[in-house]
C-alpha cells in the first residue's frame, strides 16, 4: 500500500490505543517496526496478526497476493529483531519464518479464518510466508502506551474489550464447529486474562493496599471477582477442549465471561483509577 495511506492508518493507531477505521476497523491488526535489509534505516507498517499462544503472534506477508514479498518481510529476514506495537503494549520480538509443515499449518489455520488468504495465495507463484513473532523478555514488562497507572489501567482493560469484541465476531461468524484458528484465539484471550489477574492480585493490589488502607474491602471484592472469571475461563477451555467444540455451546460460555467481565472491569476502573492517578508509582505491565 502507498506509505502515505500506511502513515495515516499509524498516527491513527497511535492516536486511538490500536482503534482504527477505514478498510482496518474491526481487523486483528498491530504496527511491526523493522530494519531495513540494505539501508539499516527503521520502518513500521500495519499487519494484520493472528494469536498464537503464549504471547506469540502469526503476520502472513501477502501483499495482497503480489509476485514480490513485501518489503518489511525481506527486512526482517535480513534483521529479525523488530518491533510489535499492539495498541495498548509496545515490546521488542525476534521474528520466525515458519518452513515446510510448520509454516502450511499456521496458513491452513489462517485460510479457515479468512479464505481471504487462499485468493492471495491462488494468486501468486511465490508460497506466502507465514511469521511467528516471539515476544523477547527485557527484564521487564512491556511498555505500556500511557503516562499514568490508572490511563494504563485503563488501556489494558480495553485491549481485553476489543479482543472479546472479535472473538465475538469470529464466532458469530463460524460454523457449526469451532475452527482451528478460533481455538487458539479463545485460548490466547484466556491466558492472557489469566497472567493479567495474576498480576494485580501478586503486585498491584498489594502496592494500592499499602497506600490506601481504605481499598481493603474494595480489593477483596475484585479477588474474589478474579475467581470466578477464572472458573468461567476454565470452563471454557473445558469446552474448547473438547474433541468438537460446538460453536454454539463456545458462545455461550463466551457470552458467561464477557457479561462478568465487562462488570469486573466497569467497576476496578470505578473504585481504582482515582487511587492509581493519585498514587506515586512507575507504570507497570501487570496492572
Amino acid at each position: 500500500m502507498p506509505n502515505d495511506f500506511n502513515q495515516q492508518v499509524i498516527e491513527e493507531f497511535r492516536a486511538n490505543a490500536g482503534q482504527v477505521g477505514g478498510p482496518f476497523e474491526g481487523a486483528r491488526l498491530l504496527l511491526l517496526t523493522t530494519t531495513g535489509a540494505r539501508s539499516g534505516d527503521r520502518h513500521t507498517t500495519p499487519v494484520g496478526y493472528y494469536p498464537d499462544g503464549d504471547g506469540r503472534v502469526l503476520v502472513i506477508a501477502s501483499a495482497g497476493g503480489a509476485p514480490k514479498h513485501p518489503d518489511w518481510f525481506q527486512n526482517l529476514v535480513a534483521h529479525p529483531h523488530v518491533t510489535v506495537e499492539s495498541g495498548a503494549f509496545t515490546y521488542d520480538a525476534k521474528a520466525e519464518v515458519l518452513n515446510g509443515a510448520a509454516r502450511d499449518d499456521a496458513f491452513a489455520r489462517a485460510v479457515e479464518a479468512d479464505s481471504g488468504w487462499a485468493e492471495y495465495q491462488a494468486g501468486t507463484s511465490r508460497v506466502i510466508p507465514v511469521v511467528v513473532l516471539h515476544p523477547v523478555a527485557r527484564g521487564g514488562p512491556p511498555n505500556i502506551n500511557t503516562s499514568s497507572m490508572g490511563q494504563a489501567v485503563k488501556a489494558i482493560h480495553d485491549a481485553f474489550r476489543h479482543e472479546l469484541v472479535l472473538i465475538r465476531r469470529e464466532i458469530g461468524e463460524a460454523g457449526a464447529t469451532l475452527g482451528a484458528q478460533l481455538r487458539v484465539n479463545c485460548l490466547a484471550f484466556c491466558q492472557s486474562l489469566h497472567n493479567h489477574h495474576t498480576g494485580e492480585d501478586t503486585i498491584l493490589f498489594p502496592f494500592l493496599a499499602g497506600r490506601h488502607p481504605g481499598l481493603d474491602p474494595t480489593l477483596d471484592r475484585l479477588r474474589a471477582e478474579h475467581e470466578h472469571i477464572a472458573a468461567l475461563t476454565a470452563e471454557l477451555k473445558h469446552v474448547i477442549g473438547s474433541g468438537s467444540a460446538d460453536t454454539r455451546h463456545v458462545r455461550d460460555e463466551v457470552e458467561r465471561l464477557t457479561t462478568a467481565l465487562e462488570a469486573h472491569l466497569a467497576y476496578e476502573e470505578a473504585q481504582l483509577i482515582p487511587a492509581l492517578d493519585a498514587s506515586a508509582g512507575p507504570v507497570s505491565g501487570s496492572s
